[in-house]
């Protein structure tokens, strides 16, 4: 066997540091030294206008000032992610002036209200959506997702020869695909979406098969030069109280699609003997979907475990021991200062290494009321007790 990261696995000592952290997290080794990362940031503006970094600080200058593992993964795009992945982009353009506020629609067609001057960084309102029955989709949408458009392939031999040298160095290889309910969500609109089932399940349907047709492309031209070992489903199909459509509408909508991807996407590994780890990433309160996609896709890994929903990463990993994890450190808990972010990772982090298959990073990025200071005493402290 040939031991390339493709048709076998790269040998452990040929590994860096930082990637047999990685992989120790994916077989849950008990007491291993956790890998560190961080979900996000909004605070970063704050702190350069504070001085505490340098207005051109790089992803590489904070991942040393932070103390964050060597890379260790690498992402394969192109399937989207909390959007449908268009090919051609809708034309983003200003539909109209509403004085201190501007209604834009935006790459994926929605009409968006924003602050003047100021897209990003806040939560913004979406006004309309592209797809309100089947001709708007078909005339709209739908031709956008032809896994046939030759502008959707002009970078994927530049992706496949980055993957490659990634696995050949033992790293995680991961597709990222927009999950079906997120995907319906950009199409429609979160409350449209839920009439939609009702009023139009044919539409939704066509929508669906439409996102595996093009997955199932697009992951099969991946998988002839890379051994995939994570599916990662961008889903947020959860709000504060649990999930947002029913357990039904779930299997009868959306997990028909994904096991057919999903299956095929094992019976197609280059290396038949790696396991494909299923990941869903939605916020808000995830415990009652659990054992939903557990059951139904087969799902290993969940993230980011949201606190202000209710979330407990310590209570997950007691009720499913073999979940791989990441999150679950309270956001606003970084925001109150030493005294507050010790008592919380000394809860959360030895137990959780000890269990293994856990990352420690915020439950969403780092907002921006926290200071610079509680962030560098929040690192140190996931290095201390991490290793």
């Amino acid at each position: 066997m040939c031991f390339d990261g493709i048709h076998g696995m790269v040998p452990r000592e040929k590994m860096t540091p930082a990637v047999r952290k990685k992989r120790d997290f994916y077989t849950m080794v008990p007491g291993a030294p956790i890998y560190h990362r961080e979900f996000g940031f909004y605070s970063l503006d704050r702190w350069k206008a504070e001085g505490h970094l340098p207005q051109d600080a790089s992803g590489e200058y904070l991942a040393e000032l932070f103390m964050f593992d060597e890379p260790a993964s690498f992402d394969i795009s192109g399937m989207g992610w909390c959007e449908a992945p268009f090919v051609p982009e809708f034309e983003t353009v200003v539909i109209e002036d509403r004085g201190d506020y501007e209604l834009v629609q935006d790459f994926a067609g929605r009409h968006v209200l924003y602050f003047k001057g100021r897209r990003s960084g806040f939560m913004p309102e979406y006004m309309d959506h592209p797809v309100k029955d089947m001709r708007t989709w078909q005339e709209n949408c739908k031709w956008r997702m032809d896994p046939s458009t030759p502008e959707r392939w002009k970078d994927f031999d530049d992706k496949m020869a980055a993957a490659k040298d990634a696995a050949g160095k033992g790293m995680v290889v991961a597709q990222l695909v927009i999950g079906g309910y997120m995907y319906l969500r950009s199409l429609i609109g979160p409350s449209e979406l839920l009439y939609a089932f009702y009023d139009m399940p044919e539409v939704v349907h066509d929508c669906m098969q439409t996102w595996l047709d093009l997955a199932e492309i697009y992951v099969a031209r991946v998988q002839e030069h890379v051994t995939l070992d994570e599916v990662f489903f961008g889903e947020d199909i959860c709000y504060n109280h649990g999930c947002l459509i029913s357990p039904d509408a779930m299997k009868e909508f959306l997990f028909p699609y994904y096991q057919q991807l999903i299956s095929n996407i094992k019976k197609r590994q280059i290396d038949r003997s790696r396991k494909l780890n299923v990941s869903i990433d939605t916020d808000g309160y995830a415990l009652p979907v659990v054992d939903i996609y557990r059951k139904e896709i087969g799902m290993n890994y969940m993230s980011p475990f949201e606190v202000a929903s209710g979330c407990d990463v310590v209570e997950v990993a007691q009720r499913w021991p073999d979940l791989l994890i990441h999150g679950g450190i309270d956001k606003r808990i970084l925001a109150q200062g030493p005294d507050a972010i010790d008592r919380e990772l000394e809860r959360i982090i030895p137990i959780m290494r000890q269990r293994g298959g856990y990352i420690p990073t915020c439950d969403h990025g780092v907002p921006e009321e926290v200071s610079f200071e509680n962030y560098m005493h929040y690192r140190h402290r996931c290095v201390e007790l991490g290793g």
